[in-house]
């Protein structure tokens, strides 16, 4: 954990800088295109109308939440709140290798801070999410005509998460220095996730040994958690919430630990 409290230190130190190349990481995404910013709203807004459509009305699926007043829209919303989650950390897990190796400027510079680059990328990440979290709010406020007052506890169930994805972001960008291979075997582990972590069906619909199994994933869980607070205004396990989030600080710590002993060979190596 003391790898973690100088951690803090170097964010508080470096906190200017932080947020001015996070702003530049979300601007660069955009940067030439036509529409500009208004890309991070049409591309969510697009998959959800793509998602309401195959599932209401090519596979006419439920969700199997024990609502008789269940609609396929509905189906359609809870899906969206999962992949939400499940893109957030999808896209730090995938940006995590290119971290150092798309910054070797960066390396050559003693004074540049190389630890907080998972915060950068973190931090766009976010802000791409938080719009794809308006656009599912807007879509609940017209097909269900209200929002569940326990959204507020989003962000406290997204939290162990983003810690999670932290410690792996330091692993995997020190380690994509030495194994370039890191990059792909990264694509294909989220692609796999994806079908792991609960986002096409609940929890409860496996059969009980697998649920145990599955439980085993803290995306899954905090993916199961989200719905909760998103779409079904439920409150979270706030025990199961704890539990995960001292695995993340320990996955986090441990990442830092990493990051900090592979670096010195950096600039050797790139």
């Amino acid at each position: 954990m003391n790898a973690l409290i100088a951690f803090f230190r170097t964010i508080y130190h470096h906190r200017y800088l932080l947020i001015q190349m996070t702003k530049r990481e979300i601007s660069r995404r955009y940067q030439g295109s036509a529409l500009g910013f208004a890309w991070s709203f049409f591309y969510p807004l697009l998959m959800l109308v793509v998602y309401t459509f195959v599932f209401s009305v090519v596979f006419k699926a439920r969700w199997g939440s024990g609502d008789a007043k269940e609609s396929r829209v509905d189906f359609a919303l809870i899906l969206f709140a999962g992949l939400i989650v499940f893109n957030l950390f999808s896209e730090i897990m995938n940006n995590a290798p290119f971290l150092v190796l798309g910054n070797v400027n960066y390396v050559k510079k003693v004074i540049f801070p190389l630890e907080i680059l998972p915060l950068i990328s973190i931090g766009a990440v976010l802000f791409h999410s938080f719009i794809s979290l308006l656009v599912l709010i807007t879509a609940q406020l017209i097909f269900k005509g209200f929002i569940p007052f326990t959204i507020v506890y989003f962000p406290l169930i997204l939290f162990p998460l983003l810690v999670i994805g932290l410690g792996v972001s330091w692993f995997l960008a020190a380690l994509t220095v030495y194994i370039r291979d890191i990059v792909h075997i990264t694509s294909v582990f989220t692609s796999v996730l994806m079908f792991i972590s609960a986002v096409f069906f609940p929890i409860s619909s496996l059969p009980e040994k697998y649920q145990t199994i599955i439980l085993l994933n803290p995306l899954a869980v905090i993916i199961s958690e989200a719905r909760k607070v998103l779409i079904f205004g439920q409150s979270p396990d706030w025990a199961l919430l704890a539990l995960i989030l001292v695995f993340g600080l320990f996955v986090a710590s441990g990442g830092y630990w990493w990051f900090q002993k592979m670096r010195k060979g950096f600039a050797d190596v790139l």
